[in-house]
């Protein structure tokens, strides 16, 4: 029998001292943004008006953070209850995950302080897919805050809170599953709206499906990846049954992803581009090939039953997924005219910082908080 309870031992470690400084690090460029004016700090332009902070901590971190939309969409959804031990720290990385994705916008935004009128129904744009994934990543935010309540409530033992909550938490529930296959399939949306200066390579009317299959696949393997690394790091035993099971889930998922993101460049003639030896087209290879590697892995049931194949394949799909959402943001796209982005310092250590928020309250959760499944002793 398993039952869910803080694993406890020290904060203060050396790797969460690493990660703080990263955090003051970020921290200090973030107060120059907010003081001088993102021109300060950044190097997007008239031609790249979103950069790194849009690509890797919206468009990517949101996907890493579809570990919990994953899980509840198996265990509720599917009513698949076998996998409820990994729902709570699955839930903890999209908690923080959406939640700083959710400031990494408000960083981006120039003029941040005028953010509240999204919520004013007067100045909302209806017809803006903007719009809906901004309300959506919003609303996802406050129902990651609900969901993962049961975990604080234990932790202060508010158990007739707890129960009130419970009652109604299958509505909350419901609604984190709706939210993400919502605003996910429209970060894909979002770039039809570029038109041509979205290489052909990325370009396509299946690009909302493609968003939301790779909002999966990095779920699932999100949830793998975290789960054989807590079990080796806090020296727990691992959960290579439920796993394995769940591995088989994404395989299908990745071979979907892969007969369509092949078959649709192939039948609109643009599969040669893919050999031209650009920048482009060795990026567009290079997603892929990690995507073809993850799922070799998984082809074979033997596999799914060995955790250092079913890491390494997890950590292909991870690495494979990012680059397909980071191509069709920043590589893929030409703006023309001459225009050119590349990062700057300021926007990187930004971008580490929040990472290194993310981890560091993972790191404290899971020793505080009961996240973790452990087998009790009798």
């Amino acid at each position: 029998m398993e039952t869910k309870q803080p694993l406890g031992g020290r904060v203060l470690t050396g790797p969460f001292v690493f990660f703080l400084i990263l955090v003051l690090i970020g921290a200090y460029f973030a107060a120059k943004r907010f003081t001088l004016g993102i021109g300060a700090v950044s190097n997007m332009n008239d031609g790249y008006p979103w950069g790194i902070w849009i690509a890797l901590d919206v468009v990517i971190g949101t996907a890493l953070a579809c570990g919990g939309y994953t899980m509840a969409l198996l265990t509720y959804a599917f009513n698949r209850g076998e996998y409820h031990p990994l729902v709570r720290p699955a839930l903890l990385t999209s908690l923080f995950g959406y939640s700083l994705a959710g400031i990494s916008v408000m960083i981006d935004i120039g003029r941040y302080w005028q953010a509240y009128n999204i919520i004013l129904p007067w100045h909302s744009n209806l017809h803006s897919v903007m719009f809906e994934v901004a309300l959506c990543i919003g609303a996802y935010c406050l129902v990651l805050w609900i969901e993962f309540a049961p975990a604080l409530l234990e932790k202060m033992k508010a158990d007739r809170l707890l129960k009130k909550l419970n009652r109604v938490l299958l509505i909350f529930i419901a609604l984190g599953i709706l939210l993400p296959t919502m605003h996910q399939s429209s970060l894909g949306t979002m770039m039809l709206m570029a038109g041509y200066k979205l290489s052909p390579l990325w370009r396509t009317a299946f690009l909302p499906l493609l968003f939301l299959l790779t909002a999966l696949i990095i779920g699932f393997a999100v949830v793998i990846y975290e789960s054989l690394f807590s079990s080796v790091t806090h020296r727990l035993p691992l959960e290579t049954t439920i796993l394995s099971k769940l591995a088989t889930v994404t395989f299908w998922c990745v071979l979907l992803f892969m007969v369509i993101r092949i078959e649709d460049v192939n039948l609109r003639g643009y599969l040669p581009l893919a050999f031209d030896g650009s920048l482009v087209s060795n990026m567009f290879l290079l997603e892929n090939t990690f995507l073809l590697c993850g799922l070799f892995l998984l082809m074979y049931p033997g596999n799914r039953n060995c955790p250092k194949l079913l890491f390494l394949s997890a950590s292909c799909l991870l690495i494979g997924g990012s680059l397909y959402r980071f191509n069709t943001y920043i590589t893929g796209f030409d703006p023309g005219n001459g225009w050119q982005y590349f990062p700057s310092v300021g926007e990187l250590c930004i971008t580490f910082g929040i990472v290194a928020v993310e981890i560091l309250g993972y790191m404290w959760c899971v020793k505080r908080l009961p996240i973790i499944s452990v087998p009790q002793t009798s």
